[in-house]
């Protein structure tokens, strides 16, 4: 009897004939004919030899399944989301000089992210990258200090700015059960669209308008931390931010060429986004290599059935 042995080629073409295209080989697999034990193949790597035809995939032990080398036939955590996500937050300026002010609340903040995950250097799968458009808020509220008295700027006791912002971060994470903890960092860009000023000293003519001396301009730097529900193919993400903008709010000697003021708003963001794979998920729980194991072995047997063995 003439033993035929199949290449991972041949097996890969006949596997096309019958599963979607996303279905793929592990690498370094043969299929081989036993002899005279007719149509059983055998299923061999460089450390294990299997009877497929006869296998009970299900009842192999936890402990043979993660000994398999599946790695590098998975893309572990190499997917891309498409989500929205909307936030609430505080914001107030660091003043130089500094002026007694509180947080003032800013309802507004939502926007679209994109998010690409992938490994670093080839094997560490827990990173990824954000980018997205984002109209939020950012603003001030001065108090009155031990004196009783309040500052203002330009007769304005408070203001809020509305903004839009591309920020692009570097997205870490850990997955594990259904869920993920996630901590973000990197920069932004924005622009500042308009501006309320609240005050009984304001003039009419700025109370909703820039000044000249204005900067309008905004960019600086954002992070966070948060955790997700994953629900294959929908993540709902928690998340809270920080945002310091490198970006003043006027030009730094509109009041005096000889003493320079400076004002950087600052925002703490709480948000919550729902998320929507574009690509498939494979997670990094044992469990999950596990179940890709048994897939592909069930792969393996599904080929030696479809593809004839010469005599």
């Amino acid at each position: 009897m003439k033993t035929a042995y199949i290449i991972i080629s041949t097996a890969v073409a006949a596997c096309a004939c019958i599963f979607p295209a996303s279905a793929q080989m592990p690498e370094g697999l043969t299929v081989e004919d036993k002899g005279n034990s007719g149509s059983a193949v055998e299923y061999t790597d460089s450390t294990l030899s299997l009877d497929i035809e006869h296998l009970d995939i299900d009842s192999l032990s936890d402990s043979y399944l993660d000994s398999l080398d599946i790695n590098k036939d998975i893309p572990i955590n190499d997917y891309s989301m498409i989500g929205f996500q909307y936030g609430v937050g505080i914001s107030q300026v660091s003043w130089n000089p500094s002026m007694q002010q509180k947080f003032r609340f800013t309802p507004y903040n939502f926007g679209f992210l994109w998010t690409r995950y992938g490994k670093m250097f080839g094997y560490m799968p827990y990173f990824g990258i954000q980018a997205g458009v984002f109209f939020g808020q950012e603003g001030y509220q001065f108090e009155e200090d031990d004196e009783g008295y309040t500052p203002s700027v330009e007769g304005a006791t408070g203001a809020i700015m509305n903004v839009v912002e591309v920020p692009v971060m570097a997205h870490c994470h850990f997955d594990f059960w259904k869920m993920k903890l996630m901590v973000n960092l990197g920069i932004f860009g924005g622009y500042r669209l308009s501006i309320s000023r609240f005050g009984d000293a304001v003039p009419e003519s700025i109370r909703n308008s820039f000044l000249e001396t204005d900067r309008r301009l905004d960019y600086g730097i954002k992070g966070g931390a948060g955790f997700a529900f994953v629900f294959d193919p929908v993540e709902i993400h928690f998340t809270a931010m920080y945002k310091h903008s490198l970006g003043t709010l006027y030009e730094p000697d509109y009041y005096s060429q000889y003493y320079y003021r400076y004002a950087y708003p600052t925002n703490f963001i709480f948000s919550v986004g729902v998320h929507f794979q574009l690509t498939k998920r494979v997670g990094k729980t044992t469990h999950a290599l596990r179940r890709e194991a048994k897939e592909h072995l069930g792969l393996i047997r599904s080929i030696q059935s479809a593809v004839p063995v010469e005599e």
